[in-house]
Protein backbone atom coordinates (compact mmCIF):
# COMPACT_ATOMS: atom_id res chain seq x y z
CA UNK A 1 0.00 0.00 0.00
CA UNK A 2 1.23 3.45 -0.69
CA UNK A 3 1.52 6.23 1.36
CA UNK A 4 -0.59 8.36 -0.04
CA UNK A 5 -3.27 5.59 0.42
CA UNK A 6 -2.17 4.39 4.00
CA UNK A 7 -2.34 8.24 5.19
CA UNK A 8 -6.39 8.90 3.66
CA UNK A 9 -7.23 6.76 6.11
CA UNK A 10 -6.69 9.13 8.42
CA UNK A 11 -6.70 12.49 6.67
CA UNK A 12 -9.71 13.03 4.52
CA UNK A 13 -7.54 15.42 2.56
CA UNK A 14 -4.12 14.76 2.34
CA UNK A 15 -1.21 16.80 0.78
CA UNK A 16 0.16 15.41 -1.77
CA UNK A 17 3.24 17.37 -2.51
CA UNK A 18 3.97 17.14 1.34
CA UNK A 19 3.65 13.22 1.54
CA UNK A 20 5.77 13.50 -1.97
CA UNK A 21 8.21 15.26 -0.67
CA UNK A 22 8.81 13.14 2.79
CA UNK A 23 8.96 10.30 0.87
CA UNK A 24 11.62 11.93 -1.14
CA UNK A 25 13.01 13.06 2.08
CA UNK A 26 13.46 9.68 3.41
CA UNK A 27 13.88 7.89 0.29
CA UNK A 28 17.29 6.08 2.32
CA UNK A 29 14.97 4.71 5.54
CA UNK A 30 12.15 3.68 3.42
CA UNK A 31 14.70 1.81 1.38
CA UNK A 32 15.40 -0.68 3.91
CA UNK A 33 11.89 -2.91 4.40
CA UNK A 34 12.26 -2.71 8.43
CA UNK A 35 12.69 1.04 8.95
CA UNK A 36 9.45 1.44 6.42
CA UNK A 37 8.00 1.10 9.68
CA UNK A 38 7.65 2.59 12.95
CA UNK A 39 7.70 -0.15 16.08
CA UNK A 40 6.22 1.44 19.23
CA UNK A 41 7.36 -1.70 20.81
CA UNK A 42 10.95 -0.27 20.72
CA UNK A 43 11.37 2.60 23.23
CA UNK A 44 14.75 3.08 21.63
CA UNK A 45 12.87 3.96 18.15
CA UNK A 46 10.68 6.09 19.91
CA UNK A 47 13.07 8.04 21.38
CA UNK A 48 14.29 8.01 17.53
CA UNK A 49 11.49 9.52 16.39
CA UNK A 50 10.98 12.01 18.93
CA UNK A 51 14.45 13.55 18.81
CA UNK A 52 15.22 13.05 15.00
CA UNK A 53 12.29 14.22 13.59
CA UNK A 54 9.65 16.05 15.90
CA UNK A 55 12.26 18.14 17.68
CA UNK A 56 15.22 18.25 14.67
CA UNK A 57 12.99 18.13 11.62
CA UNK A 58 9.87 19.78 12.87
CA UNK A 59 11.32 22.09 15.54
CA UNK A 60 9.03 20.91 17.69
CA UNK A 61 10.56 22.78 21.54
CA UNK A 62 7.36 21.13 23.72
CA UNK A 63 9.09 18.64 26.95
CA UNK A 64 9.93 15.13 25.71
CA UNK A 65 6.32 14.22 27.84
CA UNK A 66 3.98 16.30 25.79
CA UNK A 67 5.33 14.82 22.60
CA UNK A 68 5.82 11.54 23.66
CA UNK A 69 1.98 11.88 24.26
CA UNK A 70 1.67 13.31 21.24
CA UNK A 71 3.77 10.30 19.54
CA UNK A 72 1.77 7.08 21.68
CA UNK A 73 -1.60 9.23 20.28
CA UNK A 74 -0.45 8.79 16.59
CA UNK A 75 0.55 4.97 17.55
CA UNK A 76 -3.14 4.68 19.44
CA UNK A 77 -4.56 6.40 16.26
CA UNK A 78 -3.19 3.49 13.42
CA UNK A 79 -3.47 0.20 13.89
CA UNK A 80 -1.59 -2.85 13.38
CA UNK A 81 1.46 -2.03 11.04
CA UNK A 82 2.35 1.61 11.41
CA UNK A 83 3.89 2.61 8.39
CA UNK A 84 6.69 5.44 9.16
CA UNK A 85 5.70 7.99 6.26
CA UNK A 86 1.79 8.06 7.57
CA UNK A 87 3.31 7.69 11.39
CA UNK A 88 5.64 11.12 10.58
CA UNK A 89 2.71 12.81 8.19
CA UNK A 90 0.06 12.51 11.45
CA UNK A 91 2.69 14.37 13.80
CA UNK A 92 3.71 17.08 11.89
CA UNK A 93 -0.19 17.66 11.24
CA UNK A 94 -0.80 17.93 14.50
CA UNK A 95 1.69 19.99 15.18
CA UNK A 96 0.71 22.66 12.42
CA UNK A 97 4.71 21.71 10.61
CA UNK A 98 3.07 20.16 7.18
CA UNK A 99 5.03 22.72 5.66
CA UNK A 100 8.41 22.24 6.09
CA UNK A 101 7.74 19.40 3.81
CA UNK A 102 5.92 21.86 1.21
Amino acid sequence: MSALDDIKKYVSNPDEAVIASMEKTYALALSNADARQVSFSDPAELKTVRENFVKGKLGVADSDADIDAAIKAVGERVPGHKQRLTVYYLLADHYGKLGVFA
